[in-house]
């Protein structure tokens, strides 16, 4: 079992947990300077157990009466009444710290949620997943895989905890409505770059993606959809993209059968160990216009460039001189540390 590193614990809680130690700590003196001094008032007529005895009857107030008669020793009573009171002292103040620590649950819960809400506060371009059932959980599994930051909202605030603890990941999460405006501003989502509406509910993802694109216009949003009556009403709402997966899961279906080759290429990109994924990595403003050849992404071994895309025009299996500007997408063939390469050469070249 591993041992607790208060260090890591809330100042809070670390002060209660240093509080129970000088209490105990205090009490253990005590209970050594009355065994001691019984038995040096006594000498050896009394055993070591005897003055000990003595002592815990005394602290703890039980009232067996003394077992030593100090009747004509009124220093004996002296030093009984100092023990006692700075014992009882000693117990009470680790009886409180102990209550003190059982509630600190509830504060350790609050300290949690505050340091959470700060790490949320500071991201810039990150994604709010809303909704984090089977869907939700593989869609941050894919964002795990990219290195991607991302915030979870769910109406399940248990689920969401045992999954952070499951996983160990430092998952950032809010319970609640994902539709409501306050918990999207809590996720930060003015500086996002995409919301995930991905709940089981086509009404509630209908709202998510209402409350989110009024909040902000720039946000790309992905939502689910079950029934495809829904499909034009989530589009008219503000989503970019809407994806049923009853949908797709049959597209996939039909195609292991009628294209196996293409499915198993797919599905070795998805799961072989080498993470290799198609991506899009936009050509960030600022970036000096230049021809694709200058930019020398000779790295096949980290990513393969298959297509340019520049507005709706697409241009695949670009030739050296076609010229890359500030705008386009580049799509790419790549694993996680790949993208992040790429990434890195393409703000070389911003002026």
């Amino acid at each position: 079992m591993a041992l607790i590193n208060i260090h890591n614990l809330p100042p809070t809680v670390q002060q209660m947990y240093s509080k129970i130690l000088y209490g105990v700590l205090a009490l253990a003196g005590v209970m050594l300077i009355g065994t001691g001094g019984y038995k040096i008032m006594i000498g050896a007529s009394a055993t070591w157990l005897d003055s000990f005895y003595m002592t815990y009857i005394t602290v703890t107030t039980v009232g067996f009466g003394e077992i030593f008669d100090f009747s004509q020793r009124p220093e004996g009573r002296i030093f009984t009444m100092i023990i006692g009171g700075a014992g009882l002292g000693a117990l009470w103040f680790c009886f409180s710290a102990g209550t003190a620590l059982l509630l600190a649950n509830d504060i350790n819960q609050s300290w949690r949620r505050q340091n959470m809400l700060a790490n949320i506060k500071k991201l810039r371009g990150h994604y709010i997943i809303c909704g984090f059932g089977r869907v939700g959980r593989n869609v941050a599994a894919e964002m795990d895989m990219a290195h991607l930051p991302y915030v979870a909202i769910d109406n399940n605030l248990e689920m969401l905890q045992q999954h952070q603890e499951l996983k160990k990941n430092n998952l950032l999460y809010l319970g609640g409505d994902a539709s409501d405006d306050a918990l999207l501003e809590q996720a930060n989502v003015h500086e996002a770059a995409g919301v995930f509406a991905v709940t089981g509910d086509d009404s509630l993802n209908l709202m998510i993606v209402m409350s989110a694109r009024h909040l902000n216009p720039k946000v790309r949003i992905v939502a689910r959809c079950h029934e495809v009556r829904n499909f034009e009403k989530i589009t008219r709402a503000g989503a970019d993209n809407v994806i049923s997966p009853d949908f797709t899961g049959g597209m996939r279906i039909a195609s292991a059968m009628i294209r196996p080759t293409v499915v198993n290429f797919l599905d070795e990109m998805m799961h072989g160990r080498n993470n290799l994924r198609v991506d899009d990595i936009d050509v960030p403003q600022g970036f000096k216009s230049c021809a694709l050849g200058d930019l020398a992404l000779a790295r096949p071994s980290d990513y393969v460039l298959l297509a340019i895309r520049n507005g709706n025009d697409w241009h695949f299996n670009p030739e050296p001189n076609y010229q890359v500007e500030a705008g386009m997408a580049l799509i790419v063939m790549a694993a996680p540390g790949g993208r992040v390469t790429l990434e890195q050469l393409l703000r070389t070249h911003i002026t």
